[in-house]
């Protein structure tokens, strides 16, 4: 008998499997993918961010003369680029494999249906697990158009999104959110007619609006066109390419459809077992992790709320730790919500509508990267620093950047967040000169009004 066995392997399943492993327990991990690493690896944030590092490279190629670098005759190998794509995705499900066989973790490829609370069945082969202990993290899928379904070919999911085998003509991307912006970017540095449709009066609805308003502004002068508040009415298919209303025409080659994604939970036993779920499907757990069954958990994106791989991987880490009696936490007032368009989008805490909406007044410090040294020389002087801090008590309780490199420097500010550091903590911390650090320092220090270098 296993002391806890985990269905599903991405980086909630397998990073709770290793610390599982770490304090002692006998663990079994489940999972159904061509690789360890879930949606995450296989099909979400590794191969979209080596699409991403790969056409920012083809983009910035064709414009270095701003460095003194002549470069002709550029071209796209989306073949080659792909197959990169695929050796990351190899090299890294190759690493977790590793990982788990450096712990002593059983590994079983199929799909897990729990049977009762201390068994689960590999629906492939019939074989029984028995556990003290499930922990489900299942992830989750694409939402679909209800009268328009992914047919794999025309309209499509972000899966298939990651691997088109030619340069759409016209790409039409419906969803302003994390992945159709970055999947949007991706296409219209290598050569689509992009058009992004979001529903809502601006994109990245969840992040500070003058964060959104900055983001949309720079996408459409990159030549990305930006429709707000406009809804998909139909579409027409004809024989390559498809019409879509908005409200008004629109053509596209391909249709990307991501509005979205929901719990990932057919055919796993939950009806059967009783485990409690929400209107959307997602389960039901408590603060430790734990569903209205006992022995039975939830972590990552079955759970619903932000669906982040390091969200789900510090849920793994705490429900494994609650599992061995220790006091294993999450605390989502500091984890991270990034973008990887260029500028990047990065953010933690609240935004400054969330503040003022529940009635905390607060003092705001922005820094423009045109103002930053290490900006200029690198030719990156687009976005700024914002930093939202409580007039009271001075703690910091957001921070939101647009600008190169907003995924690294945000970590500085999740720190901040997490040991609850007021703007006054963050400004008297020496950062290096020159980099792009100083811009958080800067606005730390804008929020009293003393910003040196604007």
């Amino acid at each position: 008998m296993f002391d806890v066995t985990i269905i599903g392997a991405g980086p909630g399943g397998y990073v709770c499997a290793i610390r599982a492993a770490q304090l002692g327990m006998r663990v079994c991990c489940i999972d159904n993918s061509p690789f360890l690493g879930g949606t995450c690896l296989n099909v979400g944030c590794i191969p979209s961010k080596a699409l991403l590092e790969s056409s920012h490279l083809y983009q910035e190629a064709k414009d270095l003369r701003q460095h003194g670098i002549e470069v002709t005759a550029v071209k796209l190998d989306l073949a080659k680029m792909m197959a990169r794509k695929e050796s990351v995705i190899k090299k890294l499900g190759t690493g977790i494999s590793h990982l788990c066989k450096k712990n002593k973790i059983t590994v079983k490829h199929g799909f897990g249906k729990i049977i009762d609370p201390q068994t689960v069945m590999l629906a492939e082969s019939q074989e029984k697990i028995t556990t003290r202990h499930i922990v489900i993290a299942t992830g989750s899928i694409p939402i679909a158009l209800p009268n328009y379904p992914f047919d794999g070919e025309h309209i499509v999911s972000s899966t298939e999104a990651l691997a088109f085998s030619s340069v759409p003509k016209q790409l039409a991307v419906l969803g302003g959110g994390v992945v159709g912006l970055e999947m949007a970017s991706v296409w219209h540095r290598l050569g689509s007619k992009v058009h992004v449709i979001e529903a809502q009066p601006r994109l990245l609805p969840e992040m500070d609006a003058e964060l959104s308003t900055a983001v949309a502004k720079h996408l459409q002068s990159q030549g990305i066109e930006v429709h707000l508040q406009s809804k998909l009415t139909q579409i027409t298919k004809a024989k390559n390419t498809l019409q879509l209303d908005i409200g008004h025409k629109l053509q596209a080659e391909k249709l990307l459809v991501a509005i979205g994604r929901r719990p990932a939970t057919a055919g796993i036993g939950l009806e059967k077992l009783g485990i409690a779920m929400d209107t959307r499907g997602a389960i039901k757990v408590n603060t430790k992790g734990k569903t209205n069954i006992d022995n039975v958990f939830a972590i990552g994106d079955v759970c619903g709320g932000m669906m982040l791989a390091h969200k789900a991987e510090e849920e793994g880490i705490a429900v494994a730790e609650n599992l061995a009696g220790r006091a294993g936490h999450v605390n989502y007032q500091a984890i991270p919500a990034v973008v990887y368009t260029f500028p990047e989008v990065a953010s933690v805490g609240m935004s400054e509508e969330q503040a003022k909406a529940q009635g905390i007044a607060v003092q705001v410090g922005k820094f423009p990267f045109r103002a930053n040294g290490r900006a200029i020389t690198a030719g990156h002087e687009d976005g700024f620093v914002k930093i939202i801090s409580a007039t009271d008590s001075d703690e910091m309780l957001g921070c939101h950047i647009f600008g190169a490199q907003a995924s690294e420097l945000i970590a500085e500010m999740v720190l901040a967040r997490e040991y609850r550091a007021s703007s006054e903590d963050i400004a008297r911390t020496t950062h290096a000169h020159p980099t792009l650090s100083e811009a958080l320092k800067e606005a730390a220090l804008a929020a009293h009004k003393r910003a040196i270098h604007f």
